[in-house]
């Protein structure tokens, strides 16, 4: 594959998307970014406060410049936000033009790690059910990736080590 290509994680909230994308940021020794710390900071507001005090319609707008935006740099590891590749425009640009991973987890892990959160406005409060209700209708939209990993059972360490076998299997370039 083409050098310079962005490597870009996504799928659900809680399936380790910053925490994996930060780490193989270092192993290929390229710029991480995490699309909604990203927007926090530059709205200096929680994403709470941004779906509490201007809504979901005005994230998603700031959502899409902003990833769009960090796509364009070269060589760059990006932790996309849970609802980000819902975007048409967003996954488009991602699939078409950068190395993308789904790291995919099974809904009871999910659930687990989200439930509750009062760090994700859409999970909190959320029944387990309509929680696996988002969990399948995002799916639909993550199973387009590039890779799937399956992260269920897997430590950190497997999941990082099952994307360095992928990516250096498909002899994709850094």
């Amino acid at each position: 594959m083409k050098s310079g290509k962005n490597i870009v994680f996504l799928g659900m909230m809680g399936s380790g998307k910053t925490s994996i994308g930060s780490s193989i940021s270092k192993k290929f020794k390229k710029n991480f970014f995490d699309t909604d710390q990203f927007i926090e900071d530059k709205l200096n507001m929680k994403i709470t406060k941004i779906f509490r005090e201007k809504g979901e319609i005005f994230f998603r707008e700031q959502e899409e410049k902003v990833t769009l935006d960090l796509l364009k740099k070269k060589n760059i590891v990006l932790a996309l936000g849970g609802g980000g590749f819902l975007n048409k425009n967003i996954r488009d640009e991602i699939l078409t033009n950068h190395i993308s991973f789904w790291l995919k987890c099974d809904d009871k892990t999910l659930i687990n790690r989200i439930k509750n959160s009062t760090k994700r406005p859409l999970a909190y409060n959320a029944s387990n059910n309509e929680l696996s209700d988002i969990i399948k209708a995002r799916s639909k939209y993550y199973s387009k990736a590039m890779y799937e990993v399956d992260c269920s059972g897997l430590t950190k360490n497997e999941v990082i080590n099952t994307i360095i076998k992928i990516y250096e299997n498909k002899k994709i370039k850094n």
